[in-house]
């Protein structure tokens, strides 16, 4: 009795070790919110007012924040384990976070963000990097990573982020959905950690540009304005040559859907690059400074250099103290730049913000009566997880050159999807002058249906558009075997006519032109074999048959030459080879 009694206490302990070994399991896979998550809350909006009165303008919206805001009684872990355990919670909530409550929305929890803001992949070693629902094999982008994938699986209708150098816009880009960074200054920063006081800015993500827009009514409160259309929407063509995607890929669906919704005449086009060198001075004397004139750089590319600088020395006046004191476990990426030697005298200071400054103006200047600028987002598709691209210098570069241009002028700028290209997403920005952030949100408002659906256009003719590049690759190599044949060499010729056909296979000018270079080499059954492809390709090539009846000659089917001959005749009555090769033949065999 006494062992069946305890072998009942051993299977009861098993099964309540079963239980808890599932619910472990269950918790690392519910990591439910697709890891998008620190914390779970809710902080509800006050009462609706009685009527007549309007509702709350975000009722029934609910939203979360990058754990980089301040939340009352929370601790903000700015996406570092060591920064969290030695800091307090905070005594009062972010005026931005508590704004939207009031508006109405319910916020429902924290998010993850890249350690310490810094980076734009979106990866976490602390707090795990959240799975880009648009692309789960590749990152998600940062620095506000969660708030991005929160929006983009449906977890909420919109979130908070900080945007330093990319962090609302890359991730908006790589999950595929709309991403709001507003003029400088335009949203207040209190309560929010600093990572670069220069160049953040308090932004927003959503999938529904209209909930975009009333977010944005309410952070920015700026005054009732007539919706105004675009008087001219400008493409930035040396921007988007820095692509590693096709470039008419993003370009001809923004410029089909602008023709479409506003006319042609409304498009310009603008090398960026030149307008930056004549209107941003302050760059030469930032390159003659490091270089001594001696190395020739694009002006993207250096204002790029210059907001890295900017970012670094700022971050480091914030929190380098911190950093020397704690010794955290820091990203092996982050500590190397944190720690590298960074002199600058004020001078150069100075210069970096004359930078800034020259290209607010320049900015506003090229975007002046309701103009918007259109630029990719970013030049590449998201690089796969744990991938070494993601911190390669050339990425970095193609991707701040880029992001730069809303960072350093200040000016507002939105990420639009736009479908995907090989199983990644694709968008592109459109910016709007500093202070232009209603207008801008207008116009999303507008062009977004048009948009996507010129975007579903382009992905859905992929196919046939692939087929006609094969077609075209297969021109080429074609019209290089003709050179080779004019430069008497066969065997080069073959080659290129071999990849011809591999490209089109049904193209009976490929088979005859190989047979010709067949026939000079002395191959006469190969050339036989590909004329005869040739004819069953197409009836009425006489080449085809010209060149058969000559490989079986040498062969000595002199019966079937003479018919290919007389053939070729019929087809071409005043064909001159044809006349003399059958006579000749009929004369020796008949």
């Amino acid at each position: 009795m006494a062992s069946s009694s305890a072998n009942l206490w051993v299977l009861l302990g098993l099964g309540l070790a079963g239980i808890l070994i599932m619910t472990r399991k269950l918790k690392k896979v519910v990591k439910a919110d697709l890891g998008a998550f620190v914390e779970r809350f809710q902080l509800l909006p006050p009462p609706q007012p009685a009527p007549p009165k309007a509702p709350h303008p975000l009722t029934g919206l609910s939203f979360a924040v990058s754990d980089i805001f301040d939340i009352d009684g929370f601790v903000t872990g700015f996406g570092n384990l060591d920064w969290a355990r030695t800091h307090e919670s905070a005594s009062r909530t972010s005026p931005v976070v508590s704004a939207l409550i009031e508006g109405g929305a319910t916020c429902v929890g924290k998010t993850v963000v890249d350690e310490m803001a810094y980076g734009i992949s979106g990866e976490n070693k602390h707090y795990g990097t959240p799975t880009n629902p648009a692309a789960p094999t590749r990152v998600p982008g940062g620095s506000s990573s969660g708030a991005a994938v929160a929006v983009a699986a449906d977890l909420v209708d919109f979130s908070l982020g900080i945007d330093t150098v990319g962090g609302v816009r890359v991730p908006a880009g790589y999950c595929g959905i709309i991403g709001f960074r507003p003029s400088h200054g335009a949203v207040s920063h209190m309560g929010i950690i600093p990572v670069s006081t220069s160049l953040d800015a308090v932004g927003w993500f959503a999938k529904d540009p209209n909930i975009l827009r009333r977010v944005g009514h309410v952070l920015l409160q700026v005054p009732f304005a007539v919706q105004r259309n675009p008087r001219n929407i400008i493409i930035a063509d040396d921007c988007f040559q820095l692509l590693k995607i096709p470039v008419d890929r993003v370009a001809q669906v923004v410029i089909k859907s602008i023709e479409k919704l506003f006319g042609r005449q409304v498009l310009k086009h603008e090398n960026l690059g030149d307008y930056l060198d004549s209107k941003v001075p302050s760059l030469k004397t930032f390159l003659s400074k490091k270089s001594n004139g001696e190395v020739k750089s694009s002006s993207m590319r250096l204002l790029a250099n210059v907001m890295q600088l900017m970012k670094r020395h700022e971050f480091k006046h914030n929190h380098e103290e911190w950093i020397n004191s704690v010794k955290p476990a820091l990203d092996p990426v982050i500590s190397a730049q944190i720690h590298e030697k960074l002199e600058m005298a004020d001078t150069e200071i100075e210069n970096c913000h004359a930078i800034r400054s020259e290209m607010r103006s320049a900015l506003n200047s090229l975007l002046k009566d309701d103009r918007i600028l259109v630029i990719p987002t970013i030049a590449d598709p998201p690089p796969k997880l744990g991938g070494e691209e993601i911190s390669s210098e050339d990425y970095l570069i193609r991707a701040f050159s880029l992001l730069s241009l809303a960072s350093m002028s200040g000016c507002c700028q939105v990420t639009v999807p736009l479908g995907s290209h090989d199983k990644c997403p694709v968008s592109v920005s459109l910016l709007a002058r500093h202070g232009g952030d209603r207008f801008l949100l207008d116009a999303v408002q507008t062009m977004f249906a048009s948009l996507q659906e010129q975007a579903d256009m382009a992905t859905k003719s992929k196919l046939s558009r692939n087929v006609v590049s094969q077609e075209t690759s297969a021109e080429i190599a074609k019209e290089k075997g003709n050179q080779a044949f004019k430069d008497k060499q066969w065997q080069k010729a073959i080659s290129l006519y071999t990849e011809a056909i591999k490209l089109s296979g049904n193209n009976a000018t490929y088979y005859s032109n190989r047979a010709a270079a067949y026939l000079e080499m002395g191959s006469f059954i190969q050339a036989e074999a590909d004329c005869t492809k040739a004819i069953n390709l197409d009836k009425k090539n006489v080449k085809a048959y010209l060149r058969r009846g000559t490989a079986r000659e040498m062969l000595g089917y002199y019966k079937e030459a003479i018919e290919d001959f007389r053939y070729a005749l019929v087809l071409e009555p005043t064909n001159k080879r044809a006349a003399l090769s059958a006579d000749r033949l009929t004369k020796l065999f008949q």
